[in-house]
Order: C-alpha cells, then structure tokens, then sequence
C-alpha cells in the first residue's frame, strides 16, 4: 500500500518536530536529576548529623541514668527512668534490659508487649550498642540505644521512633524530601519515611549511595521523587502562599459576587464577614489540676458582627465546614492569634496554643503550608502549636493523614485528637494516626456524678493514654467533684467554665498575667507538658 506524497511528508514533519521537542527536553531533565543528586548528598549529610547528635544525646542521657544506678525494677529507679522520658523529648520508653537483651521492665513499670530485637551492632562506643526493636503492641519498629554495663549486670536502654530520627518536613533545611530510610550497619532497616517506596523508586541499597555515621554505624539513604528534584522550602512557601492566595481570593471572590444575587443566604453573610474580618479568636485556658498553673489555651471563635452583637460558633461552623471556609477561618485564626499572643508566649516557652483544623486540612497537607508560613520565624514557637483534628468527622485517607500528622511533629507541633469517644471511627484515629494528645469530650465529664459506663470510659482512657505516652486532657470541666475525680484518676491538665470560660484576647492576657507573672516564668525551671499529662492513678 502507497501512501499519498503529501501525508509522507506530513509525517516526516511531525515525527522530526517531535524529536526537535524531545532533546531539550531530555538535556533539561537530565539537568533535573543532577541537580536532585546533588540536593540527596547534600541533605544526606544533614539527615545523618541530625540523627547522629538524637543518638549521642540519648547516649549521654543514659549515661548519667546509669551514673546515678538505675540497674533495678525498684520504684525510686523506674522514677528515674520515667523523669528522663519526660524531659527528653523523643525518647518513647526507657527499658531496663537482662544480660541476656531481655527487657526486664520499662519506665512505665512492667512491660505493655513484646520486644523482639531485629538486629544489633556494636558502635565506635564500646559501652554503646544500637538494636533495631519491635514493638508488639506498637506495630512500628525502634531504635534501641543501649548502654552496655559490666558482665551480668542489667543495662539502661532508650527506645527512639524512627520518625525522631528521620526528617518528615524541615523549616530550619529548606527542603522536603521524597523518600529517606535508616539502616544499621548490615543493612537491616530501621524506619523509613517520604512520599514512595523502594518498589516505587526501583531502589536497592546500592544505589541509594547512604551516607554514614562513622560513629554509630548508622547510614541514611536519600531519594528524591518528581525526577529528582527538591524545591527549596522557601520557593515552595512563596509558590504555595501565592497560590493559596488567589485560591482563597477567588472563592471570597466568587463566593461574594454569587452572593449578590443570593443576599439573604447564610454562607453570603459568612463569606462577608470573613472579607471584612468579623470573626475573632477567644482564648479557652487549659489548667494543670495539680499544680493549678496555666498550660496553654484552645482557640475558639466567635463571630462579632458590625452591629456589636456576637454569634456563638454552633450558628455558624457547620456551615463554614460545609462550604470550605473554615480552611480561610483557621488560617484568619492563626494571624490573629500570633498578633494577640506573640509577647506572652515568647517569654513564657512552656505555654501551648491549640488551634481546631478540619479533616480537609490535613487530607490535602495544606495545614504544613499555613502552619510554617505564619509561624516559622515568629516568637512563638513551632513546639508551642498544638493542632487538634475532631473526631466527628470522617478522615477520608488515614494514610495521607497520617503522613500529615507525621510531617508535623517532625516540625515541633503536637497533634491532638478533639471529642474523643463521641465520633464514629471509634479508636482508629489514635491507634493509626500517631497522636500526641487526647482530649475527652465534655459528654463523659457531664455524666461522671450519674453514670457508672462514663466514668469506666474515662478510666479507659487514661489507661490507653499511659500505655501509648499520650498527654490526656479532659474538657467541659464545670464542678469541683468533677476536678477532684478527675485528679484522683490520674488526669493533670481540664478545661471548662470550672476554671474560666473562653476569654477576648484582652482578659486572657490578664488572667495569664495573674496566674503566670513574667517575674516567676522567667526563674522557673520545671517545663509544664513536657510529657504526657497522666499521672498514676491514686489507687495503682
């Protein structure tokens, strides 16, 4: 068959017009990926020197453990071991660990699961070795940083989570990584983390080129997904502000002209008064029931329209939640908010501030953007945010939620689980998401004086959140018995009209200026919520 002279030459044209395009584009994506390699190595470095100073902290943590003789399941030393995770920050668990590399107890008292070691291998440390555990009733595997004592002498061990050790998203780099794993020196795999899998990349560890720690035989292995390439963090924040930007512009926009022609419906009044900046952040205060010090605040809202009346959330959140302007709301939130509170949290650095975020949120990691582009570089600090996601609403991919959640407190946020035991996803979201707090919804504290299955509930919670190093805090606090149970029960830190009810920004202040002077929270030493706010309970 003979095809016509003008389509052979149509053809020729379009099949050279192709290759014409294609070699540019092949020189610049090979451009790409150089400059992705060179970004891996760089950031290679950085990853295993922050992994390298998290082991020789924990190190010489357990050192001093050892220094003062923890080598017993005794109560004064399971006390040490408790006072070090408390103050450390990432360390899970402190085990004392047999001759044999049996854990013989945990901070906690005795053991919650099994620890089975994976592999070991010895450091430039004599007295140090490294163990990759899991965690029966954890599911995730550890590193163990393990000193070692004399010949048939028990030894202090601590338990890092791999996401301590491996970068989620970082500010203070610039960069966002596609995918990072740890691995001992035999190669056995300690954690990994990113947006892919060895299966997805087609990687091998040999050509993921780790760099490794020449002191603690740990090597971190780098990767990098969209062809190689890593934007850094401040283009990314410009390009995303930007977008966000005209994102939100253009829903206000449409949403204000749409209204125009619908004048008296209720999402036009809201789209208004979010344009014109009628909604404000009020400032509920969380209580340390023990000690009575002020640990922070929830931030509510409240709507005070032009006409100098209020609104309370309940009309109008919903809404908001339906329509997708409660995404614009929180961000309004957040602004004003580090306006109000700037001052009084720089100089006080134990105080937290918790901001609610829908389930939209975190589904599309938009709460990374907002979080580090209002915060990053401000005076209030990263580790001072607390993110709370309801568990009323369904989370539509736990995964990316998780990974969300993850990335997060990689940042220094803790993430709170709101209206535990109300929603209808039961316990997944705590078991699966990784949360650093839990907060009991007020429906179980109302009943605690009438209803025997509430205060089961309650105890049931404390439990879990002991077991999985959870800080716990109870809301909707109105009556003394309520705070005197709740305190005999091993809960440190309520909120509720038992202590004060959500304040303007103006007589937070005062109140934080009472309980709080600057005076004291300059000299004082003892952190507040430095660990999970679960106590023993008086009848252990």
């Amino acid at each position: 068959m003979r095809f016509p002279k003008l389509f052979s030459v149509q053809l020729v044209t379009v099949t050279l017009g192709i290759f014409a395009a294609a070699g540019p584009m092949l020189l610049f994506d090979a451009w790409l990926k150089k400059q992705g390699e060179d970004e891996a190595a760089v950031m290679g470095a950085w990853v295993i020197a922050a992994a390298e100073r998290q082991v020789g902290q924990t190190a010489a943590l357990l050192q001093e453990l050892s220094a003062r003789g923890v080598d017993t399941c005794k109560p004064a030393h399971l006390e040490a071991m408790r006072q070090l995770v408390l103050v450390s920050g990432p360390i899970k668990e402190v085990t004392l660990v047999g001759p044999a590399g049996q854990a013989m107890c945990t901070d906690a008292g005795v053991l919650s699961g099994r620890r089975d070691i994976v592999a070991s291998t010895a450091t430039a440390f004599p007295d140090i070795m490294l163990d990759v555990i899991r965690v029966s009733d954890l599911g995730d595997r550890f590193l163990r940083v393990r000193r070692v004592g004399p010949p048939g002498k028990p030894s202090v061990a601590a338990l890092l989570p791999a996401m301590a050790l491996l970068p989620q998203a970082s500010l203070q780099s610039g960069h966002v990584l596609g995918y990072a794993r740890l691995v001992l020196s035999d190669g056995t795999v300690v954690g990994s983390t990113g947006t892919s899998s060895d299966a997805d990349f087609g990687l091998t560890e040999m050509n993921l080129s780790p760099v490794r720690s020449t002191l603690f035989g740990i090597s971190v292995a780098i990767s990098i997904g969209n062809n190689g390439v890593i934007a850094g963090y401040e283009d990314l924040r410009r390009i995303s502000m930007v977008v966000t930007g005209v994102v939100a512009l253009f829903i206000l926009g449409f949403a204000f002209f749409f209204l125009r022609r619908h004048r008296d419906t209720p999402v036009a009044d809201i789209a208004k008064a979010l344009l014109r900046g009628e909604f404000v952040p009020y400032y509920q205060p969380v209580v340390d029931i023990l000690t009575g010090k002020l640990l922070g605040a929830e931030v509510l809202v409240r709507w005070r329209r032009r006409d100098g009346t209020t609104v309370e959330p309940g009309a109008f959140i919903p809404l908001m939640e339906t329509s997708g302007l409660v995404i614009e709301l929180t961000r309004l939130l957040m602004r004003r908010a580090l306006k109000d509170m700037s001052d009084a949290m720089s100089r006080r650095p134990n105080l937290t501030l918790a901001f609610n975020v829908a389930p939209q949120h975190f589904n599309d990691a938009l709460i990374l953007n907002d979080v580090g582009s209002i915060f990053d570089g401000t005076p209030i600090k990263l580790k001072q945010i607390v993110l709370e996601l309801t568990e009323r609403y369904e989370v539509e991919s736990m995964t990316a939620t998780h990974r969300t959640v993850a990335a997060l407190q990689g940042l220094g946020c803790k993430v709170a689980i709101d209206d535990v035991g109300t929603g209808h996803s039961g316990l997944s979201y705590i078991l699966k998401l990784g949360v650093d707090i839990i907060k009991i919804d007020k429906i179980f504290v109302e009943a605690i004086g009438t209803e025997g299955h509430a205060k089961a509930i309650i105890e049931t919670m404390v439990d879990l959140a002991r077991n999985m190093r959870m800080e716990i805090i109870a809301e909707g606090v109105e009556t003394f018995d309520q705070v005197v149970y709740l305190r005999e029960h091993g809960i440190r830190a309520a909120q509720g009209y038992a202590f004060a009810p959500a304040l303007p920004a103006s007589a937070f202040l005062e109140l934080l200026n009472a309980m709080d002077p600057l005076v004291d929270a300059e000299t004082s030493q003892q952190p507040a919520l430095a660990g999970p706010l679960v106590e023993a309970s008086a009848a252990a």
